[in-house]
């Protein structure tokens, strides 16, 4: 392949330096207009224009609109506990179960946290007595982690951020510590969790069937929404997706790189210029109503961006390196697995077509630029982070192809399509926390636990957003539609054809396995994982 000097297109809206910049990410100015290939038709923006007024008279009529705290739970049930999907209406129905708290760290919307642990956190210093009833007489805390039943959800990254108030009431954030138990009978457990990364007497921890247990979990899930939402989900899948599309669409129409990737950035520039402009500017949806605010938002995001690992955005390298691979039940693992494989497959088949050896791919200074750019632009150059810099063969160039396609694909679905889902019912999603966190049993009374939820209003806000964005909006393009395919001829043709059999036999095996159980985890499906993040 020839080298030629990169081009920019038209189509590239964001300057290099924007991309080295938190708060030029995060803009409220008014952006240049986009490119008709690159914004939402007029036809999608009438639609989601429609579903957020729905969604806005939703919560009109809810009584979500006012409100800086509820008299007792009884008016949460009142405003919150009517008709919904049918996962939403499983989780009114289990939100105060252990197993059913255990289980969203496998088959949630935040599915890639849960790591197994083999030796206890020196700061984290649970004892045999908080945890013995749990797991009974016969074993021991020692012996469950030595025979690696015991997993470990750390939510360290939230220390310390700055927190917002809502209605001139300040809010608060957690940095919790849960140990959870793989138990005989295959269900993962909470047996113990700490509210602060620094143990103590004013950071209690709290076991299963203990005074302050139901607000220990409340803690948990507010954290593991805040991290979801603002790393997991915004970090590693929109502001991501905007890197690795300023880069593509700097190299020439004909290179093989942007042909392949062209369909996994649709619309990705579009949705995070409304993402600036409706929740991360000042005052928006994430001021009114999260507990970390837009200042928190910056502040974890970069956090977030210093934490990036390339290996925890590959499905087989993060499995192993958090090892869960034989956690039973976990259907995130299962079905990123055989995506990413299906992916991994075509994009193999793709790259032969172009580069015939590793020498190549090594020799493409195109190639090499547009690597380095996203190395540069979109990790800040962070070495530790294991993202290349360089590409020297073709097993590496499938490789971050790879992790690309599934990014922007699969790994978002995972992440967004359920928000509302499990959120919808306010009490297992809190979006703040308007107490601090107990220092005790005694002060986790119930009447503290309905003091510290959102209010009706940032409930309100919070439910009205996701009940848009957990769904797609225009015409669907499932993954391996290739809807805007620019490769030519027989072989790539064939393929293409191979990729989407997979992905076929993949939502076949899912759609069984769906049918035959209470709550199904519907969101990896290939038939409705959109091949670009484009909501």
């Amino acid at each position: 392949m020839t080298s030629s000097e990169a081009t920019t297109s038209p189509e590239s809206m964001t300057s290099r330096e924007e991309m080295t910049s938190q708060e030029a990410m995060t803009s409220p100015a008014p952006p240049a207009p986009l490119s008709p290939t690159l914004s939402f038709p007029l036809a999608h923006r009438a639609q989601l224009a429609a579903r957020a007024a729905a969604a806005q008279l939703r919560v009109r009529f809810r009584g979500l609109t006012s409100g800086s705290s509820w008299r007792s739970f009884g008016d949460i049930r009142a405003a919150l506990e009517r008709p919904g999907t049918p996962i939403s209406e499983y989780v009114v129905r289990h939100w105060q179960e252990d197993a059913f708290f255990g289980e969203q760290f496998l088959s949630g919307v935040n599915p890639v946290l849960l790591r197994r642990c083999r030796r206890l956190p020196p700061n984290f210093p649970v004892s045999e007595a908080v945890v013995a009833p749990s797991l009974g007489p016969a074993t021991s805390l020692r012996r469950e982690m030595e025979e690696g039943r015991l997993f470990l959800a750390d939510y360290a990254l939230l220390e310390g951020l700055p927190t917002g108030d809502i209605g001139g009431h300040p809010q608060f954030v957690a940095a919790p510590l849960c140990l959870l138990w793989l138990s005989p009978r295959g269900r993962l457990l909470p047996v113990a969790i700490q509210l602060s990364q620094r143990p103590g007497p004013g950071s209690p921890i709290f076991g299963p069937g203990g005074g302050g247990w139901a607000l220990a979990k409340l803690w948990v899930r507010n954290a593991h929404f805040v991290l979801h939402e603002m790393v997991t989900h915004l970090l590693h899948g929109h502001f991501l997706a905007e890197a690795f599309a300023v880069a593509t669409h700097r190299l020439p129409a004909a290179h093989p790189v942007h042909q392949l990737l062209l369909p996994h950035l649709r619309f990705t520039f579009h949705i995070n210029v409304l993402a600036r402009e409706t929740l991360l500017s000042p005052g928006g949806v994430i001021d009114q109503a999260t507990a970390v605010g837009r200042e928190g938002t910056l502040a974890l995001v970069a956090r977030g961006v210093a934490a990036l690992t390339f290996r925890e955005l590959c499905v087989p390298e993060d499995v192993a390196e958090r090892d869960v691979g034989d956690i039973p039940g976990y259907h995130y693992r299962d079905d990123a697995l055989e995506i990413w494989d299906a992916i991994h497959s075509y994009v193999e088949g793709i790259v032969a077509l172009f580069y015939a050896e590793d020498g190549e791919v090594a020799e493409d200074e195109e190639l090499q630029e547009w690597v380095g750019e996203i190395f540069t632009y979109g990790l800040l150059g962070n070495e530790k982070s294991g993202f290349p810099s360089k590409l020297h063969s073709r097993p590496e160039l499938v490789k971050f192809l790879t992790m690309i396609i599934f990014c922007c694909s699969a790994r978002h679905a995972a992440v967004n399509s359920g928000q509302y889902d499990y959120a919808a019912w306010m009490p297992n999603t809190p979006g703040t926390m308007q107490r601090p966190p107990p220092a005790g049993d005694t002060e986790a009374t119930e009447e503290l636990l309905v003091a510290t939820m959102p209010s009706p209003r940032a409930t309100g806000a919070l439910l009205g957003l996701l009940s848009v964005v957990s769904y797609e909006g225009g015409e669907p393009r499932p993954l391996g539609s290739r809807s805007q395919d620019l490769f030519l001829g027989s072989a790539p043709g064939s393929l293409l054809a191979a990729f989407r059999r997979r992905l076929r036999d993949t939502s076949e095996r899912i759609r069984a396995r769906n049918a035959a159980l209470e709550l199904p985890y519907p969101y990896l499906e290939p038939s409705v994982v959109q091949e670009s993040i484009s909501i």
